[in-house]
C-alpha cells in the first residue's frame, strides 16, 4: 500500500547528488501530522545539488569544457508535468493525492521519487 506524501517528505532525483524535502504549494488546508498534504501538482524543487545526467545541456557543456572528461553541473530541475500516477481515488482540494509510489520526470533525464515520508498508512486487521 502506498503512503501519502506531505511537506518535508524527502525526494531524490536519480541524477542528483542531494535529496530534498518536498515543498507543498498546491494547497494549504488539508493536513496530516500537522503538515500540508501533497498533491501531484507539487512539482517545484530548488535543486538536487550537482546533476550527473548525460542528457542535461549544462552537464554536456561542462564536459566539453573539460575536453571530454565527464563533469557534473549544478542541478536546474526542468519539470513541466505533474507527478504520475498519484492516487486517482483520493482527491485533496480537487487534485489527486501524491503518494510514495509516484514518479516525477525531469526534462534533463532524471526521475524524481519519494524516498521517505513522515506520513504512513497503517492497515488494521
Amino acid at each position: 500500500m502506498a503512503n501519502p506524501a506531505v511537506e518535508m517528505t524527502v525526494c531524490k532525483c536519480a541524477f542528483g547528488a542531494a535529496p530534498l524535502p518536498l515543498e507543498v504549494s498546491s494547497q494549504a488546508s488539508v493536513k496530516s501530522l500537522e503538515l500540508n498534504v501533497a498533491t501531484i501538482m507539487d512539482n517545484r524543487f530548488q535543486n538536487f545539488g550537482m546533476c550527473s545526467s548525460p542528457t542535461n545541456p549544462a552537464v554536456i557543456a561542462a564536459t566539453e569544457a573539460k575536453l571530454g572528461v565527464f563533469t557534473p553541473a549544478p542541478c536546474t530541475p526542468a519539470i513541466p508535468a505533474p507527478w504520475v500516477p498519484g492516487a486517482a481515488t483520493v482527491l485533496v482540494c480537487g487534485k489527486p493525492l501524491l503518494n510514495d509510489s509516484s514518479k516525477l520526470i525531469c526534462i534533463n533525464g532524471g526521475v524524481i521519487q519519494v524516498t521517505k515520508s513522515p506520513a504512513t498508512t497503517v492497515e488494521t486487521p
